[in-house]
């Protein structure tokens, strides 16, 4: 029997297929309409989220064109994580749930996810069309942009 090699497009397609049906397991049990304190809630379940995640509002620690990340609390990805989000967002919980949605798969799966699997978690999770999502964290992050400046100015 011809022995088959899984290829790494092969596991981003697992991953993907993966977080899809996490999404839509969250929005099922949360949704259809997720709001900012229904998303404080998702954060909660380690069902969907699987590491202790708080929320923190600050530009500090942010990169230039970053509206958000998450920061580990400690070495270990048991240790939880701060989603860190800029203030600016803070009263648009719109905004927030969507910004705040891209997030979770880096929370989950660490670095091995990329903007894809960002932009199909989200979308998922939010019942929205993936180029609509994409556009959408796009135009907000574009909107409220935070030019660069140098500590040494």
């Amino acid at each position: 029997m011809e022995q088959i090699e899984p290829t790494e497009e092969d596991g981003y397609g697992a991953l993907r297929g993966h977080l899809v049906g996490r999404a839509l397991a969250c929005r099922a049990k949360y949704g259809p309409e997720i709001t900012w304190d229904v998303f404080q809630a998702i954060l909660l379940d380690r069902d969907f989220v699987r590491f202790p995640t708080s929320v923190r509002f600050a530009d500090e620690g942010l990169l230039p064109g970053e509206f958000a990340h998450a920061e580990p609390m400690g070495p270990q990805a048991a240790d939880g994580f701060t989603l860190v989000i800029r203030p600016c967002y803070q009263h648009d919980e719109v905004a927030l749930v969507k910004l705040a949605a891209y997030h979770v798969p880096s929370i989950n799966y660490l670095d091995i996810v990329t903007h894809t699997e960002a932009e199909l978690f989200g979308a998922a999770l939010l019942g929205l069309e993936v180029d609509a999502y994409y556009e959408a964290v796009c135009a907000l992050a574009d909107g409220n942009a935070t030019p660069y400046q140098s500590p040494n100015t």
